[in-house]
């Protein structure tokens, strides 16, 4: 009796880390997904990334008019200043997955003249993933500096943590063989 208790203890346990280390994939601006000039100055993408939790490895997607629309990533200054002239790394394909493969601070803005000023940029915190179910995500403007690498264009999104779940299983049925 006391065996199978801890199997399903050692099982659910498994599903939870299991969880923690999958990437997700998020779209800019929610379900409508649009990365353009917000609806009313009210509106922010900044304050909408606030709302979500991103973890190192996920995905965050943006969606635009190609030819006519860009993404840039680029440093806190340009991001404040919406100075488009050296950005980090430099999107135009219309659907853009941006992998954030690293924890700290990302800065994105438009690179449609004017665009930025009028709203269209966001400022987002990855968390690291010894922290990603614990601690609440630090608000952007807690980071002096830009981010120092630009995350590589991807055209997909994965699943992560596939060698962590088999290593967790092994363990869990190592325990429950144990007893």
């Amino acid at each position: 009796m006391a065996s199978s208790s801890s199997l399903l203890v050692a099982i659910f346990s498994l599903l939870f880390l299991c969880s923690l280390t999958t990437a997700n994939e998020v779209t800019v601006g929610g379900k409508s997904g649009d990365w353009k000039i917000p609806p009313s100055s009210s509106y922010s993408f900044t304050e909408w990334a606030q709302k979500s939790r991103f973890k190192v490895g996920d995905f965050i997607v943006f969606k635009y008019e190609a030819g006519k629309d860009s993404v840039l990533e680029v440093t806190r200054y340009a991001y404040k200043n919406c100075n488009t002239s050296n950005p980090l790394a430099n999107y135009t394909d219309g659907e853009t997955k941006v992998k954030l493969d690293r924890s700290g601070p990302f800065y994105f803005i438009s690179g449609a003249n004017g665009h930025c000023e009028k709203g269209q940029k966001l400022s987002l915190v990855v968390i690291s993933p010894r922290h990603a179910a614990f601690s609440p995500a630090p608000s952007p403007v807690e980071f002096e500096d830009g981010p120092a690498l630009a995350p590589a264009p991807t055209s997909g999104s994965v699943r992560l943590g596939g060698g962590f779940a088999l290593t967790a299983l092994g363990l869990v049925l190592g325990i429950w063989a144990w007893f």
